[in-house]
């Protein structure tokens, strides 16, 4: 389960950020997570939950962006979901597409940090 991994990774940068900006605690994480970015994200959750104990993200919530994969077909500029499997032939005029607009992203958006008390 690669998600574990993943979640170690976010919850060492969301604890780096924290202390960069004077140690307050992580109250959340938000992620967007494509479609196509072979995470699952209730997986990726529960990895979250795993990875965060006996941190400075022990209260913290990861909040997970789903991003549907989209495609746009040069020969019509029909846009359209691509799913899962995906399939890049479009659905108005059958030509396959070459232009994927989303649902390849894994990134932290935003880490939300409650300010040190001193």
């Amino acid at each position: 389960m690669h998600e574990l991994s993943i979640a170690e990774a976010i919850v060492e940068r969301a604890a780096e950020t924290a202390r960069l900006h004077g140690g307050g605690r992580v109250t959340a994480v938000r992620v967007t997570v494509g479609e196509l970015a072979g995470v699952v994200p209730d997986a990726l959750r529960f990895s979250f939950e795993v990875a965060r104990v006996g941190t400075a993200l022990e209260a913290a919530r990861l909040v997970v962006r789903d991003v549907p994969a989209r495609a746009r077909c040069a020969p019509c500029g029909g846009e359209f979901a691509v799913g899962s499997p995906p399939s890049m032939w479009c659905p108005r005029c059958d030509e396959l597409s070459r232009e994927l607009l989303g649902g390849r992203e894994l990134e932290v958006t935003a880490i939300e940090l409650e300010e040190a008390s001193g």
